[in-house]
């Protein structure tokens, strides 16, 4: 069947987003002075080296035997840049920078990568007969590529943040953004269904973990207006928020198994010596936040970023809970009447800032409830394990993308930061996170019940 002109627009479109997004992450990348990129800001995660090789043999590995048939011009590269990691439970990494090829090296396997995708992949396109792989179009298989780069320009950022100031190329940043003072309630929102998921016969694309499209029902349930801020955040730590072990207990997980139990996040809290959010630290009596390129005053209006332990603990002081994957779904799209509505597109995300604003700088972004800023301005935690829907399938082509996250130690967050790319902003993508990772550009708000 000869390709239509609705084809050659998607697939122009695909290429087009797929360049976009190599030029998110070779930006990130620049941020970087020559003589750190071998560093490892963050314990948890590989150093700088590995993600410039990382995104191309990604792609390369996708892409040069499954779709275009071609032999791989460096195999030994292809595994060492294939996975990046996620220790649970200790077994940080040890290797040292010697142990990594020259950036020469590396940049050059990138080079060659790319001028042979760029080439291959537009036959491929042009080609109406091009084969599809374990039943996924060669449209699907772009579509991971060109999200999983943008899933890592978020996560380096939240790595390049950690690095020290002095580590990296500085950029200006208008910080100051004037808002009303913010009027802080609670926000009811009435039982009802909730739809999750993609259905399987959907022309949308959606990562493994987004099907099937299912509906729960929601009891009535009351939630913040907006997100926690880092004033609200202060008192709960000068109220003893983190010396208190009472509030570090268990009974928030929506599954209810207590895998984060009192022990797990209270010895989490207590052995690595956490006092204050990791973007937060103190100089003398004032606190100052770590911007990507500077230490400012505590902007007090802006959104908390912190661990779903912290979180818990946070709403705990409060009298309050997270809330459920369907409960924030449904104070996010669901309307009074019933039916579902999309969310304003408006908000800070899709790269359009590095650091947040005040939680109510966006008043058209309010849902049909009236919940504010829930796309945008920061992930937000909630209390359900990360878990597969009903009718989940793995990716055959990436079998662990979702499948080995499924472990009871990982948690759904929803929503968005300024560092989200706009595509992954539908409502059926999920995020999810380790419960003590505090590197993130994640806060929350909580709910009553």
């Amino acid at each position: 069947m000869p390709a239509t002109q609705s084809d050659s627009i998607i697939h122009h479109d695909l290429v087009e987003q797929l360049a976009d997004a190599r030029q998110r992450s070779d930006e990130l990348f620049a941020l970087v002075r020559p003589d750190s990129l071998y560093e490892r800001p963050i314990a948890e995660r590989h150093r700088i080296v590995f993600y410039i090789g990382h995104l191309e043999a990604f792609d390369w590995n996708l892409f040069h035997q499954r779709v275009l048939g071609l032999k791989s011009f460096h195999p030994e590269f292809d595994r060492l840049f294939a996975f990046g990691i996620d220790p649970v439970g200790g077994g940080l990494p040890t290797d040292q920078p010697a142990d990594w090829p020259g950036i020469a090296e590396v940049r050059d396997y990138v080079r060659k990568i790319r001028a042979v995708l760029d080439e291959k992949l537009s036959d491929a396109l042009a080609d109406p007969h091009s084969p599809a792989s374990d039943g996924f179009s060669l449209s699907t298989l772009l579509n991971v590529a060109i999200e999983h780069r943008l899933m890592h320009a978020e996560t380096l950022a939240y790595m390049l943040h950690q690095l020290p100031l002095d580590r990296k190329v500085a950029h200006t940043e208008t910080l100051a953004v004037v808002t009303a003072p913010i009027a802080h309630r609670s926000i009811e929102i009435p039982a009802g269904p909730v739809t999750f998921g993609l259905p399987r016969n959907s022309d949308l694309f959606g990562w493994d973990n987004e099907y099937e499209a299912h509906t729960v029902d929601v009891p009535v349930f009351a939630i913040d207006r907006y997100k926690v801020t880092n004033r609200q955040y202060l008192e709960f730590m000068n109220a003893g928020g983190y010396e208190t072990r009472a509030f570090w207990g268990d009974g928030d997980s929506d599954n209810n198994n207590n895998n984060n139990n009192n022990n797990e996040d209270w010895n989490w809290r207590s052995s690595q010596g956490i006092s204050h959010p990791a973007f937060w630290k103190r100089e003398g009596s004032q606190w100052l936040y770590r911007t990507m390129f500077a230490d400012v005053t505590l902007p007090l209006d802006w959104p908390v970023y912190v661990s779903q332990a912290e979180a818990k603990a946070y709403a705990r002081w409060a009298g309050k809970s997270l809330p459920t994957e369907a409960e924030w779904q449904r104070a996010a799209y669901a309307s009074a009447q019933g039916a579902e509505e999309s969310a304003e597109q408006f908000g800070n995300f899709d790269f359009a800032r590095w650091s947040p604003v005040p939680v109510n700088a966006f008043p058209q972004s309010q849902s049909a409830f009236g919940v504010h800023g829930m796309l945008g301005n920061g992930w937000e935690w909630t209390a359900t394990e990360f878990a597969p829907f009903p009718g989940f399938e793995p990716f055959p082509f990436y079998r662990g993308y979702s499948a080995d996250f499924f472990d009871g130690k990982h948690f759904v967050m929803k929503g968005g930061s300024a560092r989200t790319a706009k595509c992954m902003l539908r409502r059926t993508f999920r995020n999810w996170f380790q419960a003590h990772y505090q590197f993130i550009y994640t806060g929350f708000r909580c709910v009553s019940r």
